[in-house]
This record gives structure tokens, C-alpha cells and sequence, in this order.
């Protein structure tokens, strides 16, 4: 992982509790995922009323269970804190699906994949974001908003893909109409 791309500490996490969620779009993600085994997942998440439903640092797609998620209950940018429910650690790309999440009502789901499988064939398809900043930096989350307000899918420059949907099946039909891997 590249430290100049993902800091090592982007936020402080503080644990409402540590059990596993009961989100009832677990089953959504589990399916999304059983399905679609290859996409290159780096984060997928969605929306849950207030909260925000996301993988834990280091789950493993091919056997993802409800210890793989966390839900963030809420998180303060410029204080750098996050308010979490789960037994795992927070992704770093977390800021991005919470301000996504909270900006776009239209947005229920998130999905970042891994950028070394993008096809070649791509590239002047998508919208690239122009600087190379940390993800959760309030810069980078600005201009991957600005991205989003006319485009589903973007490029984060030097990183990785970044699709949006207003549910998972949106996010499935638009990788494989626009990014033919």
C-alpha cells in the first residue's frame, strides 16, 4: 500500500460497540459479492438510514461474513474522528463512501475497486481526478464530489475506480457496460 496515497492515520476511530452488525442489507452486499466474484472489491458500501454500512480493513471477498463489516454511525472531517459499530477496523477509504453517502441522497451504494486490473480500454472513457492526494483528505474528497455530480463511475488518479449507483445492481450493470475488464 502506498503511504503518500493512504496515510497511515486518516481518523481516530472511537467504537459505539463491537458486535457485529445486524444491517439487513448484509444480504445485498453478500449476494452482490457471491456474484460478482470478479471484481477486484477494494471497499463496498451502503447506505442505512443515518449510518453507513462498509467492509472492515482486510476482509476477504471470496468469504466475506458479518465480522467483514462495520457500520460508521458518524464522522467529523475536520476533527478527523469516526463513530463505529463493529469487531473490525475502519478502511481507509472510509471518508469517501461517508461523504458520498451523506451529500447524495440519490447514492445508496458505493463500490471502490482495485485499479491494476483496469483495462486499457478505459481510459478515455472515465472522468480522472487531476491531483494525487490522500484519499480521505478533504481535498480529494471535494474533487471526487465534483466528479460525481455528472458521472457514475471515476477514475482516482494513480489509485483505484470508483463507482456510484443508487442501489448494487445500478453499480453491477456499469461495470460491465463501461469497464468490459
Amino acid at each position: 500500500m502506498n503511504k503518500d496515497i493512504f496515510p497511515i492515520q486518516i481518523f481516530q476511530t472511537f467504537y459505539v460497540s463491537k458486535e457485529m452488525s445486524n444491517c439487513p442489507l448484509l444480504a445485498n452486499v453478500f449476494r452482490f459479492i457471491k456474484k460478482n466474484k470478479d471484481i477486484p472489491i477494494s471497499s463496498i458500501s451502503m447506505r442505512y438510514g443515518k449510518r453507513v454500512l462498509i467492509n472492515a480493513e482486510g476482509v476477504n471477498f471470496g468469504e466475506p461474513g458479518k465480522e467483514s463489516f462495520i457500520e460508521i454511525v458518524d464522522y467529523d472531517p475536520f476533527k478527523k474522528l469516526l463513530l463505529i459499530m463493529g469487531p473490525g477496523e475502519p478502511v481507509a477509504e472510509t471518508p469517501v463512501h461517508w461523504f458520498i453517502h451523506h451529500a447524495r441522497k440519490d447514492i445508496n451504494a458505493v463500490l471502490i475497486i482495485n485499479k491494476e486490473t483496469k483495462g486499457k480500454n478505459i481510459d478515455n472513457k472515465i472522468p480522472i481526478s487531476n491531483k494525487e492526494q490522500p484519499l480521505g483528505s478533504i481535498e480529494k474528497i471535494k474533487e471526487i464530489m465534483g466528479l460525481l455530480r455528472e458521472n457514475k463511475i471515476i477514475d482516482i488518479k494513480n489509485n483505484s475506480l470508483l463507482l456510484v449507483g443508487k442501489n448494487l445492481d445500478e453499480i453491477e450493470e456499469n461495470y460491465y457496460n463501461y469497464l468490459r475488464f
